[in-house]
């Protein structure tokens, strides 16, 4: 018997030896780590594969999902067991058990199966907790306020601008809210749903919970807030415990004083609402909810603005006020009012401060003030470390610029914007704002002078002044690198540009507006994918448009809509398009038919809206290809025709849908949508189409680009069409004139017809308004105009469609055309000028994708990572004579990989997952 056994064991350990190479990691719901706040009914769920082995591909699953983590442990899934199920789906897979119950914490863990018959261990026990799903779940809690806007006080929509002169001054109370509860002992967990407008810090016995910044994310709070969920079980202690809450304003009340504002509005004065769930481990729960028991009080911040800036008098200050046993006494009682009446719980990730920039120099003013040079232009805050005399007060300008005297300038940033901070005096200080943010890369400090420098006035010592970087806290997801310098450093402009403008919406700047305009987020999207995971931030900015949406189908050209701009600034469908292309980008960049659904409504919708507003269906309202570069000041398009862009970006919508409907089961809808973009082609074509010339309008860049791009050119013209496209460069003297619009297009048709030698010629210069053109003139964050003008945004990243080359067309890592979430790989480096290496990774939802490449006399080198549960197609940019080999062999020899053949002088190798080095000579 015993030998027996020992035999068994031994056939068994063959088995056991390969399992250990295949691994489950990177476990993830609703496209986020252990995330709180899921209301998704049936939440879906995304893993990874990692194995040390070559062509792995996924065969089957097992998905165990609990509601206690112990049970996992015996195996055993009592909230849904998928037993084993034959299927290659890794990412968005759908939960089939039994009913979620809200607040309610659940673990889960996989394992699979692979096509070399191998199978994985467990993975690693992961999380996902509920979030309050209806309005019962929030257990009675009530909105709670120190003050309520009269009704007939309320602005909504906002003013542009600063509104009729009859609105006068009003500056709000913001107020502090505490209680003091008690918790038992034996605790299990205890999580905070909380939502504060506009913005809530959170304290729980004197320390701020989190480290979030400008919680919640920015809405139209007449429909819908945002909630954030909070785990304290570590914080909360046995015994007594106090929650403070320190409100802000915003984009919910914008006070009417003499500072820079943009817009004018109020929805009403800040309030908050929140449950605490406290559950023990012998199973009772317990609840705190906000409510009349409640008591608040004005606190030291006297003034903020989300335009204007932020005071703070610090001798206002009450000393312990969210800790246990402050007396109370004078504070009053909160009052009950009415809220949003929508609650949903924020899932884009947090704003945060992600980085820290000291001075690089200091001068001083003839006025006196200092200058401090922080030597990059961020979104963000100062933080100032002072000591003086009670009272003192210390101003802080921010700006992107400086004038010819060296003072700040925030003229084309939006001014005045500052800070003033009154010290309390009793020792030395340190200070930020906490409700408001601007971007800029120099602070001007008045009524402080510098530590040892002479002080005769006996001002406040400055001890130290900091710039805290804040964005959105969505992880970096790509890197790249090449040769050229120039190159590097515009990866860097444009970076700062969108790092600068990730906040709770895709904003235009950091300074001025911080307005959601829409054709940002497709346009730059791509970029945006292959450097940060922008999955929930994508989606709350569909939300917005969802929401932001009028009955007659429009979508305005920003969300949440704040205001209603005047025309041509709210029905463009370049901007509106965003409706239809970022919804089927999240779906081709992350995977999941969901966002499909839940969206198909608004795009159909919005389709509609543009049918009727058609002329012979062809559309010429809105902005056209914005900031080109023409011979006026930039603005309104100028070198494309009206229409050509809107109707452009029109049919290319009704492609899109029509491929969405197919995709939900809906033949009539995508039919309908055929026959529809089948008449717009041809009333374009007949419209703006030179037969002769092979142009379309103008012949601008952005003009023919985009006929090109959304499928508009028969096919018997494209190549003379982009040929005259690259004509028109080469004629300027290798120059751009597309725009904000345009210029995306311009680069992908270029891209796709292997013109990257004109993208290289184009952007490798500093001579002519472009990338190195703003370099050149001292930009340190991609600028609104392509000439760098001062007049205008210095941190904007509307222009920055480069990026998105560098990683598909240098470093050449691109999904293939019919790829899902990067499924189906195409590597396929671009050699242009006189660029030696080139090198990116991007963390697709299957994993690393690489590509490294470098070149020398005679010799190619290509370093490829390909992710398990994907394929990919490598093209190496070599001469059929070339010898290409991999692991020592000829790539014809090797049986792991298929030599497809030459394609437009390129050698095409087909592979399965792994890592792979080609050499070509």
């Amino acid at each position: 018997m015993m030998i027996k056994r020992i035999y068994i064991l031994l056939l068994l350990l063959p088995v056991q030896t390969f399992a250990q190479g295949l691994k489950v990691v990177n476990l993830q719901c609703e496209y986020k780590q252990d995330p709180q706040g899921v209301e998704a009914a049936a939440p879906r769920l995304n893993w990874q594969l990692q194995s040390n082995r070559r062509n792995i591909l996924q065969t089957a699953y097992r998905i165990l999902v609990t509601d206690d983590e112990d049970k996992l442990k015996t195996n055993l899934g009592n909230v849904w067991d998928s037993k084993k199920t034959n299927s290659s789906a890794s990412l968005q897979v759908v939960y089939r058990g039994i009913k979620l119950q809200a607040a309610k914490t659940y673990y889960w863990k996989v394992m699979v199966w692979d096509n070399h018959g191998q199978v994985s261990a467990w993975s690693s026990v992961a999380s996902w907790q509920m979030g309050l799903l209806t309005k019962a779940d929030w257990n009675g809690a009530d909105w709670i306020a120190y003050d309520k806007l009269p009704d007939t006080s309320a602005i909504v929509p906002f003013y542009h601008g600063k509104g009729p002169k009859k609105l006068g001054q009003a500056n709000d109370i913001l107020p502090l809210m505490r209680k003091t509860f008690s918790v038992g002992d034996q605790l299990k967990k205890a999580t905070l749903y909380v939502c504060g407008l506009g913005h809530f810090n959170l304290s729980l016995n004197g320390k701020k919970v989190g480290d979030h910044f400008l919680d919640p994310g920015w809405t139209k709070y007449d429909k819908q807030a945002l909630y954030v969920p909070f785990d304290i079980t570590h914080d909360l202690k046995a015994g007594k415990n106090t929650i403070g809450v320190m409100l802000g304003n915003g984009f919910y009340y914008i006070p009417r004083d003499k500072r820079y504002r943009k817009l004018t509005g109020a929805f009403g004065y800040p309030k908050m609402i929140c449950r605490l769930v406290v559950e023990y481990r012998n199973g009772k729960t317990e609840n705190l909810v906000s409510d009349a028991s409640w008591k608040t009080a004005p606190g030291p911040i006297t003034f903020t603005s989300i335009y204007g800036g932020e005071d703070y008098n610090a001798h206002l200050e009450q000393v312990g006020w969210d800790i246990n046993g402050f007396n109370d006494a004078n504070w009053r009682k909160v009052i009950i009012i009415d809220g949003p009446p929508l609650l949903n719980a924020q899932m884009a990730d947090p704003l945060k401060i992600m980085q820290e920039f000291t001075p690089q120099n200091k001068t001083k003013l003839a006025t006196g003030a200092w200058i401090y040079d922080m030597g990059q232009n961020f979104s963000g805050v100062p933080q100032i470390t002072v000591q003086g005399k009670k009272g003192d007060t210390v101003k802080i300008i921010p700006a992107e610029l400086v004038n010819a005297d060296g003072s700040a300038n925030q003229k084309g940033s939006g001014g005045p914007h500052y800070y003033n901070y009154i010290l309390k005096g009793d020792g030395i200080e340190t200070w930020q704002p906490q409700f408001t943010y601007y971007g800029f890369r120099y602070l001007q400090v008045e009524g402080a002078i510098p530590q040892n420098e002479i002080n005769a006035k006996q001002y406040p010592v400055l001890y130290s002044i900091k710039g805290l970087h804040t964005r959105n806290g969505a992880a970096t997801m790509g890197k790249f690198t090449c040769s050229n310098e120039l190159f590097n450093r515009t990866f860097k402009l444009i970076d700062w540009a969108m790092k600068s403008n990730m906040a709770s919406v895709f904003t235009d700047c950091p300074h001025r507006e911080k307005l959601g305009w829409l054709e940002e987020a497709h346009l730059v999207g791509s970029s945006l994918h292959y450097n940060y995971d922008i999955a929930g931030l994508a989606r709350k900015c569909i939300n917005d448009m969802r929401i932001a949406q009028t009955e007659d189908g429009l979508i305005p050209e920003i969300a949440p809509e704040f205001v209603k701009f005047e025309e041509p600034f709210r029905d463009s469908p370049e901007w509106g398009s965003n409706a239809v292309i970022l919804p089927w980008y999240v779906y081709q960049w992350y995977g999941g038919k969901a966002v499909l659904i839940e969206n198909y409504d608004m795009i159909k919708r919005y389709l509609t809206y543009l049918d009727k507003k058609a002329d012979d269906h062809l559309l010429y309202q809105g902005l056209g290809d914005w900031y080109d570069l023409g011979p006026k000041p930039p603005g309104v398009s100028q070198l494309t025709p009206r229409g050509i862009t809107a109707t452009a970006l029109y049919y290319y919508d009704l492609n899109i849908a029509g491929k969405i409907a197919m995709l939900l089961g809906k033949p009539a809808d995508a039919a309908a949508y055929k026959k529809l973009a089948a008449m717009v082609k041809q009333s374009y074509n007949k419209k703006f189409f030179n037969a002769d010339t092979k142009q379309y309008g103008t012949g601008s860049q952005a003009a023919n680009a985009m006929s090109v791009y959304a499928g508009l050119v028969e096919p018997q013209f494209k190549t003379a069409v982009i040929n005259n496209i690259v004509k028109d460069i080469r004629d300027r003297g290798n120059s751009l004139t597309a725009g904000d619009i345009g210029y995306r297009y311009l680069l992908r048709v270029l891209d796709d017809a292997g013109r990257s030698d004109v993208i290289y010629d184009m952007n490798s210069r500093d001579d002519k308004p472009g990338y190195g053109y703003q370099l050149a003139h001292g930009a340190t964050a991609l600028t609104e105009s392509w000439a760098a003008l001062s007049a205008v945004s210095n941190n904007h990243f509307m222009l920055g469609h480069l990026m998105e080359w560098f990683y598909s067309g240098l470093a050449g890592i691109r999904p293939s055309n019919d790829a899902i979430a990067f499924n189906k790989i195409e590597i396929r480096p671009q050699t242009v000028g006189d660029i030696t290496s080139a090198a990116a990774s991007y963390q697709s939802p299957y994993g690393t994708i690489s590509s490294s490449w470098k070149k020398d006399a005679g010799k190619f080198e290509l370093a490829v990572s390909v992710p398990a549960n994907t394929t990919a197609v490598i093209s190496l940019p070599v001469s059929k004579s070339a010898l290409i080999t991999t692991d020592g062999q000829s790539i014809r020899n090797k049986k792991d990989m298929k030599f497809i053949g030459y394609q437009d002088g390129k050698a095409l190798i087909s592979v399965g997952s792994g890592n792979y080095t080609f050499i070509a000579r």
